[in-house]
């Protein structure tokens, strides 16, 4: 049998086939408006990856906010489980896990052999989310990859305090709108230190302790990882394809039930 993982989240959905502890292949799809529609798709993705069927005799572990719809699956896990895995596996060293998601993030401290210890997570405001980032990205009229480039050209950082999304928007207008107005790098590098300074709060009631990793989609944005590392006053690790981990989490502990023998 294949041992799969299904992360479902709010905007993608993420799927990793292993085998042997393998990665055969894994795949990010749109969520869209029907989480069991969204898993069936990235499922038959992954599985022509990796050149398999449906046919094939399948173990699936699934996770994230949309788990619970997944009905392909034999089991469900906890995300926090899930990131601490997936994290051990792509950077052995990482004693902490920060996952920021569109609308949470959380935060996982590890043991050295990839279990949670702690965990710690943050969803009832968008303020330090990938939704507050985007919402960000068009109020200033700047791709996310823009903005990323900008924050390295900040001489300074423009006065976000606010840890309300909807103020912190007010505040980031006042910026734009203001004679003359903050340098667009400044506000950007404001944005990102707003957000940084509310995920290293999160981290201080787990704990920080050094590897420190960053993982989801958020991650790829260069910026925001340099902030955050200046914030901690190290630099943080990121896996190549941050996204998985949580989904790649998923496939170990199916991969460890077949071990196991249950089915």
């Amino acid at each position: 049998m294949k041992a799969l993982g299904i992360d479902i989240g709010s905007l993608t959905t993420k799927v990793v086939i292993l085998e042997n502890g393998h990665i055969l292949s894994a795949v990010i799809t749109p969520s869209g408006d029907e989480p069991e529609l969204a898993a069936r798709e990235a499922v038959k993705q992954a599985l022509a990856q990796a050149n398999l069927s449906l046919n094939e005799d399948l173990y699936l572990v699934s996770t994230g906010v949309g788990s619970k719809a997944i009905s392909l699956a034999q089991q469900q896990k906890a995300i926090t489980t899930c990131l601490a895995r997936g994290s051990h596996y792509l950077m052995p060293s990482a004693r902490l896990v920060i996952d920021m998601g569109a609308e949470s993030t959380t935060v996982v401290r590890l043991n050295a052999r990839g279990r949670v210890s702690d965990w710690a997570n943050h969803d009832k405001c968008a303020a330090g989310t990938g939704i507050f980032l985007q919402q960000m990205s068009r109020l200033m009229q700047l791709p996310i990859e823009e903005m990323s480039r900008l924050a390295f050209q900040a001489k300074s950082k423009a006065d976000i305090s606010s840890t309300c999304a909807v103020f912190a928007e007010s505040e980031v207008i006042s910026h734009i709108h203001r004679q003359p107005p903050t340098p667009k790098e400044d506000i950007v590098a404001g944005i990102y230190y707003s957000v940084a300074s509310r995920i290293v709060a999160l981290c201080k009631r787990v704990g920080i302790e050094k590897d420190v990793a960053l993982c989801g989609g958020v991650a790829l944005n260069a910026g925001l990882v340099d902030t955050l590392s200046r914030e901690l006053g190290f630099d943080v690790l990121v896996a190549d394809r941050p996204q998985i981990t949580a989904a790649l989490g998923a496939a170990i502990l199916a991969q460890e039930s077949l071990d196991k023998g249950l089915r």
